[in-house]
C-alpha cells in the first residue's frame, strides 16, 4: 500500500508576494469586529447576530492572517455551507488584498470551500484507504434512489411500503451523525423502516464501493473513517492547517462537528462564526448543541459577540431580541443599532386568510406608490400551502411575484398531477394529461403497453383515451393489465358524470381517493410527503371557489403563463426557512397563529426543543426586515379544506408593546401597555369566532332572513360582492362575509 503521508509543500510564489503594507482593511470594522479579527490565536467563537457583518469579519480575518504573515494561504482552511457563500468570501478576500481571483496569488492556495468540496478534495487523495480509487463518482439523489430500489427488490422488500426515498432519508441521517453500518443505533422492535434501512445499509455501501461511487454523506463519513483508522493521515492535515475558520457553525451536523474537531487537534486555532439564535435546520440534521457547548469543547475559548446591527431599525431589533429572549438554550446577546428612528411594527388581525391576502395586496400597492421596488418586499409563510392565497391575489392585482426556494403553487408536481386528472376527466382527448397520469400512481403499466396504446392511436388518428377504450372493448388487452386499465377508464367515466352533478371540490376530493393518488403520498414517509398532502388539500379548497371546470383550467393557464412573462421587479413569496440570509425593506410575516406558527406538529414531536426552534424561526423572520415589518394573524383559516378558528401566536405576546402599532378596521392605534393586556384584547377580539357555512350569495336576496351564530337572526339590507349587509334584531347593522350566514327558510 502506498504511503499516505503528504509531504510539506512550499510555494515559492507565495513567499515573494507583497501584502499590503498597512492594514487599511481594518478601517471599516467596528470595535467588536476588529476584536474578532485580531484574536487570531486559540479557539474563538464569534456570536454574530443577524445583520452584524459576520462575512466581513470572516474575510477580513483571513486577509489579516495573510497580510501579517501568520500563515501561508495553504495553511488556512475556511469552510462554509454553500458554493455561493464560498464565492462571496473568495471575492471579498481578493478585494481586501488587492488581488484578482485568478489563482495566481494568495487566493489560489487557500483551502476555501464548502464542507463537501473540501472533504471530497481530501478523499480523492486517500480514496484507496476506504476501498475507492481517486476517480470515484459522486451520485446524485436520483441515482441513489435507483440503486436503493434495486437493493430493496433483490431483498424482496416491498418498495411501495418501504420506498427508496424513505430508506435514503434514514441512511443519510445516519451518515450525518457519523454512523457507519457497524455503528448505527439499535433498531430493535416492530418491523419498521429503521430495521429495513439497517438491513440494507451494508449492502448499499458495498454496492457503492463496487461501482467506485459515493454519495454526499460519504464524503465526510469516509474522511472520518480515514482519520480514525489512519492517525498518520489525520496528523498530516491537522499539522497543515494552522488556522481553521467556519461559517454558520450553528448549522453543522455531527459529522461536520467531528471532522472540524479532528482537524483542529494540532493548533486549536479554530474560529467559528455563527448565531445560536438562527439555528433553524434541526429537521435536516443541524445540532444547535455544537455551538452551545463550544466553550466546553475548547476550554479557555474567546467569545466575542457582534451585536451592532447594520440592517434593521431599532423597533425591529427590540422585537427580535425580546422574542428570542424567551428561549432557554442560548448563549445570549442583544442586537442594537444607531438607527433609532423607524416605523413601529404593525400587527394586523384579520377575519380569515382571504382577508389576509387582500390586506397584503393593498399594502404592497401602497408601498409601490411610495416608490419602494417590489424586489424589496417579501411575504414569508410558515407552511407551503399558504402561498396559493397570495399568488392568487397578486395575479388578480397584476403584481409580478416569484416563489423563492420552491415552485409556484400550480407548478408543483402533485398539483400538476391532480389537475391532469381533472383535465382528462373533463376533456378525454387531452393526450398530455393522459400520459401524465396513466401510471401515476403506479398501476403496473409497462413501456410496451404504453407503446401499444400510442401505436393504435396513431393508426386510428384518435386520442390515447379513445384508442384505449377501443382496445379494451375489442379484447386486445388481456389479464391484469386489462383489469387495471378497465378500472381506470371506469373511474374517468364516473367522475365525468359527477362533474355535472357535484361541486368541483367534491369531485376532486373523490378523484384523489378513487385513483389512489392521495394514498400514494400518505404511504410515503419522506419529509416532503406531508407538504404535498397539504398542497392537495389546498387545491381542493381552491376548486371550491370555481363554478365550472372551464373557469378553473383557464385560471391555471393564466397563472402559469404569467410566470413565464413576469418582470424582473417582483415581490418574493417564500418560507421562513428559505428567507434565512436574505433581507428586504418591507416584510410581511403571515399566519402567526397557534398551531400554524409555532407549528403544532413540531411541538408534538419535539416538545420544548421544537418550540425553541420555532421561536428561532420567528427571530429569523423578524430580522429579515430593514424598515417595514407587518405581522398578520387570522381568526379563521381554511386548512385541509375545513375552517379552523385560531388564536394569535404566543410569539405576538412576546413582542414589547412600545414597538407595536395594532391595526384594526383600517386604522392604527398604539398597542396596550403590556403583553398581558394585549392578550386580553386579542381574546376579546376573537370572542365571536364562528364556523363558516359557505352560503352562496346567489341564493340570498334583499329582504332574506338569515341567521348568524353570534348575532342571531336578521334581515338582508344589501349584497355587495361576497359581503352582505344585515340588520340584526339584537346586534344592529353588520357587514359580513356571506360564508358566515345561513339562510332561514
Amino acid at each position: 500500500m502506498k504511503s499516505c503521508y503528504i509531504h510539506s509543500v512550499t510555494y515559492p510564489a507565495i513567499q515573494t508576494l507583497n501584502p499590503p503594507p498597512a492594514p487599511s482593511y481594518l478601517d471599516a470594522l467596528n470595535t467588536q469586529q476588529a476584536e474578532a479579527v485580531h484574536a487570531t490565536d486559540g479557539p474563538v467563537l464569534v456570536l454574530a447576530g443577524a445583520g452584524t457583518g459576520k462575512t466581513r469579519v470572516l474575510t477580513t480575518r483571513i486577509a489579516h492572517l495573510l497580510a501579517t504573515k501568520k500563515a501561508f494561504a495553504s495553511q488556512i482552511l475556511a469552510v462554509t455551507f454553500t458554493n455561493k457563500a464560498a464565492r462571496e468570501m473568495r471575492d471579498r478576500i481578493a478585494a481586501l488584498l488587492g488581488e484578482k481571483d485568478d489563482h495566481s496569488g494568495f487566493i489560489g492556495h487557500l483551502w476555501l470551500g464548502t464542507f463537501h468540496s473540501i472533504a471530497a478534495r481530501i478523499l480523492r487523495k486517500h480514496a484507496e484507504l476506504v476501498g475507492l480509487s481517486s476517480q470515484f463518482t459522486i451520485l446524485d439523489d436520483d441515482d441513489q434512489q435507483r440503486l436503493l430500489k434495486q437493493i430493496l427488490q433483490e431483498a424482496n422488500i416491498d418498495t411501495t411500503k418501504f420506498t427508496p426515498k424513505v430508506m435514503l432519508a434514514i441512511i443519510s441521517g445516519w451518515k450525518d451523525r457519523g454512523y457507519t453500518p457497524d455503528k448505527i443505533p439499535n433498531t430493535s422492535g416492530s418491523y419498521n423502516a429503521g430495521q429495513i434501512a439497517a438491513s440494507i445499509y451494508p449492502r448499499y455501501q458495498a454496492r457503492l464501493k463496487a461501482m467506485n461511487c459515493c454519495d454526499f454523506g460519504d464524503l465526510l463519513l469516509h474522511n472520518l473513517t480515514i482519520f480514525q483508522q489512519h492517525p498518520d493521515v489525520l496528523k498530516t492535515y491537522a499539522d497543515r492547517f494552522h488556522y481553521i475558520l467556519v461559517d454558520e457553525y450553528q448549522d453543522t451536523n455531527t459529522s461536520q462537528y467531528l471532522w472540524l474537531r479532528l482537524l483542529a487537534l494540532s493548533y486549536k486555532n479554530i474560529c467559528c462564526v455563527g448565531d445560536d439564535d438562527q439555528s433553524i435546520y434541526g429537521w435536516r440534521g443541524a445540532e444547535v448543541t455544537n455551538i452551545l457547548k463550544f466553550e466546553e469543547d475548547y476550554p479557555g475559548a474567546t467569545i466575542i459577540r457582534l451585536e451592532r446591527n447594520y440592517r434593521s431599525t431599532a423597533p425591529i431589533l427590540k422585537a427580535a431580541s425580546a422574542v428570542i429572549a424567551h428561549n432557554k438554550d442560548r448563549l445570549g446577546k442583544t442586537l442594537w443599532t444607531d438607527e433609532e428612528d423607524g416605523p413601529l411594527i404593525r400587527i394586523k388581525p384579520v377575519w380569515d386568510d382571504s382577508e389576509e391576502a387582500r390586506f397584503v395586496g393593498e399594502e404592497v400597492e401602497a408601498y409601490q406608490r411610495d416608490k419602494i421596488p417590489l424586489s424589496q418586499m417579501a411575504v414569508l409563510v410558515r407552511a407551503g400551502f399558504m402561498t396559493r392565497g397570495f399568488e392568487e391575489r397578486f395575479m388578480t392585482l397584476g403584481i409580478p411575484y416569484r416563489v423563492v426556494g420552491g415552485l409556484r403553487f400550480y407548478e408543483r408536481m402533485e398539483i400538476r398531477d391532480a389537475v391532469a386528472y381533472l383535465r382528462l376527466t373533463y376533456q378525454p382527448h387531452d393526450d398530455l394529461a393522459f400520459e401524465r397520469i396513466i401510471n401515476t400512481p403506479k398501476r403496473g403499466i409497462g413501456k410496451a403497453t404504453l407503446e401499444q396504446i400510442h401505436s393504435d392511436a396513431r393508426a386510428k388518428n384518435c386520442s390515447l383515451h379513445s384508442a384505449l377504450e377501443a382496445m379494451l372493448a375489442s379484447g386486445a388487452m388481456k389479464g391484469k393489465t386489462a383489469a387495471t386499465l378497465g378500472q381506470f377508464m371506469h373511474n374517468l367515466a364516473h367522475w365525468r358524470q359527477l362533474l355535472s352533478a357535484e361541486p368541483l371540490a367534491a369531485v376532486m376530493d373523490k378523484m384523489l381517493d378513487d385513483s389512489g393518488y392521495r394514498a400514494m403520498w400518505q404511504a410515503d414517509n419522506s419529509p416532503e410527503a406531508s407538504g404535498r398532502l397539504e398542497n392537495l388539500k389546498e387545491l381542493v379548497r381552491a376548486l371550491s371557489e370555481y363554478s365550472s371546470v372551464d373557469a378553473f383550467i383557464e385560471h391555471v393557464g393564466l397563472v402559469t403563463d404569467g410566470a413565464a412573462n413576469a418582470e424582473d421587479d417582483m415581490i418574493s413569496i417564500m418560507s421562513l426557512h428559505a428567507a434565512k440570509g436574505l433581507e428586504f425593506s418591507c416584510v410581511f410575516l403571515t399566519g402567526w397563529e397557534e398551531g400554524l406558527f409555532p407549528s403544532q406538529r413540531t411541538m408534538d414531536e419535539q416538545g420544548a426543543k421544537g418550540l425553541e426552534e420555532e421561536r428561532r424561526l420567528a427571530y429569523v423572520g423578524i430580522t429579515r426586515a430593514r424598515r417595514h415589518l407587518c405581522i398578520s394573524h387570522a381568526a379563521n383559516r381554511r386548512i385541509y379544506n375545513q375552517w379552523q378558528s385560531s388564536l394569535p401566536s404566543r410569539f405576538l405576546a412576546e413582542i414589547p408593546p412600545d414597538v407595536v402599532e395594532e391595526m384594526e378596521s383600517g386604522t392604527y392605534h398604539r398597542r396596550a401597555a403590556s403583553p398581558a393586556i394585549f392578550q386580553k384584547e386579542l381574546d376579546q377580539l376573537l370572542a365571536h369566532r364562528v364556523q363558516p357555512t359557505s352560503l352562496d350569495t346567489s341564493v340570498i336576496r334583499k329582504g332574506s332572513s338569515v341567521q348568524h351564530e353570534t348575532f342571531g337572526q336578521g334581515i338582508v339590507l344589501a349584497i355587495e360582492g361576497d359581503h352582505v349587509q344585515v340588520a340584526f334584531k339584537h346586534g344592529g347593522i353588520k357587514k359580513l362575509l356571506a360564508d358566515y350566514l345561513t339562510l332561514v327558510k
